[in-house]
């Protein structure tokens, strides 16, 4: 059986915008990962790996997953702490 989980992105650290956070991702979980004998590199015989899914919203990733019969674990998005700073604040104590 297939698993996966969903998940909407968080932006990178050299992101100051939240330009590629809107949409959902379906991301399949690979367990079967071994070490090539050649390069040294992490790899796997599993295809799905390799493949990320984009929805526009979490019921559309759901439903997705629910048809084709993937077993998936739902990791929810925090929400961002917005402290508002004004620069007059600095003189004001």
């Amino acid at each position: 059986m297939k698993k996966a989980k969903i998940y909407k992105p968080t932006k990178t650290a050299m992101q100051s915008g939240l330009k590629k956070t809107d949409k959902w991702i379906i991301e399949f979980i690979t367990k079967d990962t071994s070490i090539n004998p050649l390069m040294g590199w992490e790899s796997s015989d599993d295809t799905y790996s390799e493949i990320n899914l984009q929805f526009s919203t979490k019921e559309l990733a759901i439903e997705y997953a629910k048809k084709n019969k993937i077993n998936y674990e739902i990791i929810e998005p925090k929400k961002r702490k917005i402290i508002k700073k004004s620069y007059a604040d600095n003189f004001l104590k």
